[in-house]
């Protein structure tokens, strides 16, 4: 049987997202050329049928009980934008609110659609300030609805600063005559005023602000208007870098980068791509490439500072589109951001001179979109804040792996492990405060080949483990860890029917593991996570037509947390909810159970860290 291109990629091609520039849309094998879903519905629709509701599986935001003032910024019906400037609205903070204290910021995004739509990847952005990256839904014939709700807090010193800025939105969308949705979009913010003697800033009792308070100034790490794209940076392969120069006030104590990562087109499935010695031994080409791993590094001129090894976000068109409908993939309506602490490199920052901060990605395929905001907090009676970086190790990426094949068919490891860590202080009118940041990484991912390159299984799992410590000489400021667990398998499997039919059937789990904990001042707060979907799909095609198909989804979502808990239980087959359970009671079990993590993250090492580094505070001084 004829090689058929990458098993992974069979039902994402029938609704794949073409990429925001037309030297960037996705090219397939055509054996796999684009097929719409939406030849499964032959009855016309019904003008007067309700949208179907989508939506992704999430713990909702918890708000104070105060009546929020809402702010709608933007309205729009996104048609044919692809290729265009961003839609841009003037920005201003709501005057028409009561109280402009407030303790909570939501941001909704709202959509409809109704038609044959590919999955979009889109933005959000405020002053070159990435707020949301998503993707859209795919639409029916008979329309779908959407929402998304984040919790914009963070960034409260954009949303209430007394000016007028520019909100860009960008989602690239094509309409033709076989791509007829309209993404008809609101967006609005939901401004809530503080509760008296409540707090919802997270403020676990410290006296320095920068460990219990949003940051007092955020700088977008982004491309500037005008574009015909995305503020995000494209890193389009392995060897490319992309950068921004910035500059920041001299009276910065604390840093925190937070980066937004997406992936696309050769390497939207960058988890099941081949070795390379797999694809020159078997002569392939219009395959993924450069094997399964895949680390986004953050460097600040020229050092490494931080590492991402990125969780898998499956888009709504992936796998298998019947997945997605009406429970979306994990992290797919909100993607995941991810926080690397740049405070022990302020006393390199601190001269009033300009400075580099560059993203690339290791054995990266075209394209990957990156961007970051740079959060600072300002010390208010000080203008000349010291710092200086005590010690930094950023050790090679230990890698191995084994590749085992014959032909088309063949099994392949790979494992991979690193670590990254800082440590420095910084001088400021709070005192002199010692941050210790380290990141732990481990990697494996197990592929196997056969039927002739038609039958694909992977098993994937990231560990990706990060803590900052902050210290004063005679107590600490801040203990924050947090351990994440990726866990990813797929099954795939090709069958050529003859008479141009073909069937596929697709097997998913997606996970997203963590436990945190944050401990400053006399305040503890504790979470464990746990998030799994598992999906069944397959779909018989016929001249490149879906003629039939199926979708299941089972999704468990388990929020333990010191404040409140969350838990649902839900199944979806082909469009139609088959089960769902949800409360927001904690088992009497949590707290023993948060009892057990703490000790299984070895909190009381935050105490020799913090006699160990004595001596080189000092040293510091």
């Amino acid at each position: 049987m004829a090689f058929s291109a990458i098993p992974l990629f069979f039902f994402s091609l029938f609704l794949l997202n073409p990429l925001f520039t037309l030297a960037n849309i996705h090219k397939t094998n055509n054996l796999l050329k684009s097929t719409v879903l939406s030849q499964l519905t032959t009855t016309p629709p019904h003008n007067n049928t309700p949208p179907k509701f989508f939506f992704e599986v999430t713990k909702p935001i918890k708000l104070p009980k105060t009546k929020p003032c809402s702010h709608r910024v933007l309205r729009h019906d996104f048609a044919f934008t692809y290729g265009r400037s961003p839609v841009l609205a003037n920005y201003t903070p709501p005057s028409h609110c009561p109280s402009q204290s407030f303790s909570k910021i939501v941001l909704e995004w709202k959509a409809t659609c109704r038609g044959r739509q590919f999955d979009r990847i889109f933005g959000v952005w405020l002053g070159g300030v990435e707020l949301l990256r998503s993707c859209t839904a795919e639409p029916t014939a008979t329309g779908i609805l959407w929402r998304v709700k984040k919790d914009v807090t963070r960034y409260s010193s954009l949303l209430t600063k007394n000016d007028t800025q520019t909100l860009a939105v960008y989602l690239g969308n094509l309409i033709d005559k076989t791509y007829t949705g309209v993404y008809h979009v609101d967006i609005t913010f939901h401004f809530y005023p503080a509760e008296e003697d409540l707090s919802y800033g997270h403020d676990l009792g410290n006296s320095i602000p920068a460990y219990g308070s949003n940051a007092d100034l955020i700088l977008p790490i982004s491309r500037n208007l005008p574009l015909n794209d995305g503020l995000w940076f494209e890193v389009e392969n392995s060897t490319d870098t992309e950068s921004k120069e910035f500059k920041i006030p001299r009276n910065v104590y604390r840093a925190v980068l937070e980066v937004y990562v997406s992936f696309h087109e050769n390497d939207e499935f960058w988890y099941g791509n081949f070795p390379s010695e797999y694809i020159d031994a078997n002569n392939l080409s219009g395959v993924g490439g450069n094997g399964p791993f895949r680390e986004v590094v953050v460097s600040l001129d020229k050092q490494v500072v931080g590492a991402i090894w990125p969780f898998t976000v499956v888009y709504t068109g992936g796998i298998n589109p019947l997945l997605w409908r009406p429970i979306s993939a994990i992290g797919s309506f909100d993607l995941p951001t991810y926080d690397i602490e740049i405070t022990p490199f302020l006393g390199n920052l601190l001269d009033g001179e300009t400075h580099k901060l560059e993203f690339s990605v290791t054995n990266a395929l075209n394209v990957w979109y990156i961007d970051a905001n740079l959060h600072l907090w300002l010390d208010g009676t000080s203008t000349n804040v010291k710092g200086k970086l005590l010690k930094h190790s950023s050790l090679p990426l230990l890698f191995s792996s084994m590749n085992n094949f014959k032909g088309l068919n063949g099994k392949f490891l790979t494992n991979v492990s690193r670590s990254v860590s800082s440590i420095g202080w910084v001088k400021s009118s709070y005192g002199k405060v010692t941050t210790s940041f380290t990141q732990n990484f481990s990697y494996s991912n197990s592929m196997i080949l056969g039927k002739d390159g038609n039958l694909q299984i992977v098993n994937q799992f990231i560990h990706f483990d990060d803590s900052v410590y902050a210290k004063r000489l005679s107590s600490y400021a801040l203990f924050k860890k947090s351990l994440k667990t990726f866990p990813f398998y797929l099954y795939s499997d090709y069958s050529d029917s003859g008479n141009e039919t073909s069937l596929s059937v697709a097997n998913v789990t997606i996970g997203f593991y963590e436990k945190k904990s944050q401990s400053a001042g006399f305040g503890l707060s504790m979470s464990i996570l746990k998030n799994k979907q598992d999906g069944q799909g397959l779909m018989v095609v016929k001249d490149n037509l879906v003629i039939r198909g199926l979708g299941s989804t089972q999704q468990v979502y388990k929020y333990d947390g010191s404040d409140f808990c969350y838990f649902r239980n839900i199944s979806s087959s082909n469009y139609t909810i088959l089960y769902d359970e949800e409360r927001s009671t904690c088992d009497k079990s949590t707290k023993s159970y948060f009892g057990f993590g703490l000790n299984k993250w070895h909190v009381p090492s935050r105490r020799a860290f913090l006699a160990s580094n004595l001596h080189d505070d000092q040293k510091g001084v």
